[in-house]
């Protein structure tokens, strides 16, 4: 049994990424980031087998990378618009719904930084369920109102009304200080476990607003022995982990 003076902060948010898909069955995972693909690949080898991986264009792969099956676009639509695939996207700002800007910084009229551009985001939470990954926890990124959505959070949802619900789904956000759901009053954020090392004090100053907190919050799940020798020895023997998270 692995303790946990032996596990990175990294491999902490590989473990989290990876419970993301933890009983999705047969969809279309989307990571999109390192620490995330780690996650979805490791999901695949151990308690997700039926999970599918692309290689990001036009074709199903194995966890080898082998061509496994063709994706063609209109394949690659239905499943987008029908629920059968779960990405975890970044985010520049996400607020308390689960609302996140990926296009710009500042009013839109003159915004002060401007960013990706809104891309495939609002189709992405409307039509299947988003989760997403944060590298650096800080109030710049969780805010208490984003500055434009991109990405559509639980109460523009419900205000939309149920065409824009039925398949809209945010099952977690995963940052580097810990976990969070959306089943605080309202579905607003929650801090459901905090990575080993992390203090809830600490999610408060990182956080520009107040999540759910329970009285006792868990610690992230630590990976059993197997988890971790595929991510260190399979998934990441390079350590490229360790470069995204640090401590």
């Amino acid at each position: 049994m692995t303790t946990t003076l032996t596990i990175s902060r990294a491999e902490y948010c590989v473990i989290a990424c990876a419970e993301a898909w933890r009983d999705n069955g047969e969809v279309l995972a989307s990571p999109m980031g390192l620490i995330p693909s780690f996650g979805a690949r490791l999901a695949k080898r151990t308690f997700a087998p039926d999970l599918l991986l692309t290689d990001g264009e036009a074709m199903l792969v194995g966890l080898d990378g082998t061509v496994e099956g063709w994706l063609p676009y209109r394949r690659h639509l239905t499943m987008v618009t029908g629920g059968r695939r779960h990405v975890m996207m970044g985010a520049s700002q996400i607020d308390r719904f689960g609302n996140q800007n990926i296009s710009c910084i500042g009013d839109w009229e003159r915004p002060a930084r401007q960013l990706l551009g809104v891309r495939g985001a609002p189709v992405n939470t409307l039509n299947n369920p988003v989760s997403y990954w944060i590298p650096k926890h800080s109030t710049r990124v969780f805010v208490g109102r984003v500055d434009m959505v991109s990405g559509v959070g639980y109460d523009r949802a419900e205000a939309a009304g149920p065409s824009a619900t039925r398949y809209h789904r945010l099952p977690r956000v995963v940052s580097d200080l810990g976990v969070f759901d959306f089943t605080g009053p309202g579905r607003s954020m929650r801090l459901a476990s905090l990575h080993p090392g992390v203090t809830v004090e600490q999610v408060r100053a990182a956080t520009g607003f107040e999540p759910a907190i329970a009285d006792e919050v868990p610690y992230t799940r630590e990976p059993t022995a197997q988890e971790l020798r595929l991510i260190r020895e399979v998934i990441d023997p390079k350590g490229l982990r360790d470069r995204e998270v640090r401590g």
